[in-house]
């Protein structure tokens, strides 16, 4: 049976409601999920009216309910929540129709049953106010059932909305028009008309916008944000490019191999879309629930409403018809989820402020629930495990050479370039001319009459020539974050596997990284072979965490059981993480431990309060205390019921409350 990908529902094959994409068919409980899931933006500011009618008529609802006792009280009530029950209280019912035709229960139907049942037994007693004495209206409950739980799906969206901005973002690199080469010379067209096996021209500070190989030309591309190697590469006649990746130095003609959705840029854009659809397990876990409790629920009103009928029927009582309605409303109006639906999003909520204070932005905290479950940490290189920048890491030579190199390097953008003048930065740079760059070679120029050349050497360092004489040798290279050697002891003592997928190919990187004790260092890969080694440590049994920072991270962030990025990423990396280290503080990642098995932690005890109370009480509210107090409980009983209703639901809260000082005394490191 297949899984509705929105929310959450089995769905049989035989629905006549599925989208082909990609590939896959997916397949909807109902029109409405079919709609979130090709239209998201659309169903969101859809969300957003609802949540904002909600509040606007609730607020007034509550006072009114409260402090005014004009004879026409129920029926300003009645019409101040029509629509908040009939307009945005519709986000239920197409689920919970589904639920009922499927034979199944999930919260949609636990909400609406909540909603409607003290709607309607409310619009009862206005019009009838005398056919059950003593009655009160339940309005605000049906009303603050749809506002509160509207609010924590409107959360939800924003996270799915910044995933679809993040692969607009990502479609922005691609340039709209391309250099289109042909017959008759080189012309501008737009890239969408670009087709296989055309040849178009990509100049200096241009970026690909296709997948393809070099035909003619060479220069070196910056391919950090594809592969995450942190020097650029020198692409000649043969050697393939994708899309995405930026010409620092010299003119190429690319024949094309992949445009659009089929280049590289297009595929992660794709896996991104995919990934913003889906729901979080906390739900998932409360559906499960209210597949059970449903029944329940309404086999246990409806036993009570017979028994109280004929019962009281039997004995002449002439409150037998009004009696078994209100055990019907108390039983259901008690059992109202409204404390279920916050167990998560509140602890959640407080879980995700407090982590920010530490420096954790918590951008999906559904997530949590599977960090307590990872057995495996795998890292980026570049940018993750190491700062972003490149770095002189050793100079042997004298000082006029730099100086004079330095001098030459500061007219170029290429990020080796940068080190070196950074590098030199103390010293008085001279000024320079006849500047030409080497694609795969270096750089030479004329600096005070000298000829100057910084030229890659056998041992991937970089040797200055003043005039044909070496003097000075360059080793550039990344270093290891500070806390990196730390953090990874720490997570092994915990037992956790680390692992580092780059896309740099360097054999000396791949050493420095093993010296700081991960298990397993793998090189040259790119992005779809990052997902890829992932899916097979899932396939394996293991929960992964994968921590990153740049664009050729995003479909193993994706793939990944929990995604971290770091905050120094790109915006599309950061959009995409479940959490974002705001401080780039690599110890962040041991608190995202702490605080997620405290938060899961208390979850489980709101849900499992929630549940107890709810179900001790149904039992109450069906009539055991009958016995003792008489048939006429049932005067105020319904009142009683949302009385508790309301205790259920501010104990969750003052639990979940408690949160906050816990996460705030057991943050795992210190900002100095």
């Amino acid at each position: 049976m297949a899984t509705d990908p929105v929310c959450g529902m089995y769905v049989p094959e035989t629905s006549d409601l599925y989208v082909d994409r990609d590939g896959t068919r997916y397949y909807f409980c109902s029109k409405g999920c079919m709609d979130k899931f090709l239209e998201p933006e659309k169903e969101g500011k859809n969300l957003a009216r609802k949540l904002v009618i909600a509040w606007t008529f609730s607020l007034p609802v509550l006072v009114l309910t409260y402090i005014y006792t004009g004879a026409l009280r129920d029926i300003i009530l009645l019409v101040l929540s029509l629509p908040v029950v009939f307009y945005s209280g519709t986000q239920f019912y197409p689920g919970a129709i589904s639920a009922i035709r499927t034979r199944s229960g999930n919260m949609d139907l636990l909400v609406s049953l909540g909603i409607l049942t003290a709607f309607f037994f409310s619009v009862f007693v206005s019009f009838f106010p005398h056919a059950i004495p003593h009655s009160m209206v339940y309005f605000d409950s049906s009303d603050f059932i749809v506002s509160l739980i509207l609010t924590g799906s409107y959360v939800e969206s924003l996270v799915k909305a910044k995933a679809s901005d993040a692969g607009n973002r990502l479609l922005s690199l691609i340039p709209e028009t391309v250099h289109l080469v042909s017959d008759g010379g080189i012309v501008d067209i737009e890239s969408s008309k670009i087709s296989p096996e055309n040849l178009v021209e990509v100049r200096p500070g241009e970026t690909v916008p296709v997948d393809g190989i070099v035909e003619r030309g060479s220069a070196d591309v910056d391919s950090s944000m594809i592969t995450g190697e942190s020097l650029p590469i020198t692409v000649n006649p043969g050697s393939k490019v994708s899309s995405g990746m930026k010409d620092l130095n010299g003119t190429i003609v690319v024949r094309v191999q992949a445009v659009g959705p089929n280049s590289t840029v297009g595929k992660i854009y794709s896996f991104i879309k995919m990934a913003s659809s889906g729901r979080t397990k906390i739900q998932r876990i409360a559906d499960v629930f209210s597949s059970y409790f449903v029944p329940v629920v309404l086999a246990a009103a409806t036993a009570s409403f017979l028994f109280w009928f004929f019962y009281l029927r039997s004995i002449g009582d002439p409150y037998f018809i009004e009696t078994a309605i209100l055990s019907f409303v108390s039983v259901i109006v008690i059992a109202c989820p409204c404390a279920i639906g916050l167990a998560g999003p509140i602890t959640l909520l407080i879980a995700s402020e407090g982590s920010f204070e530490a420096g954790i932005l918590v951008k999906n905290a559904g997530a949590m629930d599977r960090v307590t479950k990872v057995n495996r940490v795998v890292f980026d290189k570049t940018g993750t495990l190491t700062l972003p920048e490149m770095y002189v890491l050793n100079y042997s030579g004298d000082t006029e050479a730099l100086m004079m190199a330095a001098a030459i390097e500061s007219h170029s953008n290429h990020p080796v370039a940068r080190a070196i003048v950074q590098y030199a930065g103390n010293i008085s740079h001279k000024d320079a001319d006849q500047v030409k760059e080497m694609p795969g070679s270096g750089i030479e120029g004329m600096c005070c009459g000298h000829k100057i050349s910084v030229i890659s050497g056998e041992n991937g360092d970089l040797r200055i020539t003043v005039d044909g004489t070496v003097r000075g040798v360059l080793k550039i290279g990344s270093k290891i974050r500070p806390e990196a050697e730390e953090t990874i002891a720490e997570m092994k003592e915990k037992g956790m596997k680390i692992s580092v997928l780059t896309g740099d190919r360097s054999r000396d990187s791949a050493s420095a990284v093993e010296s700081i004790g991960v298990d397993e260092v793998l090189t040259g890969l790119s992005p779809e072979d990052k997902a890829a080694i992932i899916r097979k440590y899932q396939e394996a049994g293991d929960y992964v965490m994968f921590v990153g920072d740049g664009i050729n991270d995003v479909m193993a962030i994706d793939q990944a059981d929990v995604g971290v990025a770091m905050g120094s990423g790109s915006d599309i990396t950061r959009s995409q993480g479940d959490f974002v280290l705001l401080r780039n503080d690599l110890r962040a990642i041991l608190s995202i431990f702490d605080i997620s098995s405290k938060t899961i932690s208390k979850v489980k005890q709101n849900i499992i309060w929630a549940i107890s109370y709810n179900s001790a009480l149904i039992p109450v509210a069906a009539g055991v205390l009958v016995p003792i107090f008489g048939a006429g409980i049932y005067s105020f009983l319904p009142m009683l019921a949302a009385f508790a209703m309301g205790m259920s639901s501010s104990t969750v809260v003052l639990n979940s409350i408690r949160l906050r000082g816990k996460i705030g005394r057991n943050v795992n490191y210190a900002w100095t």
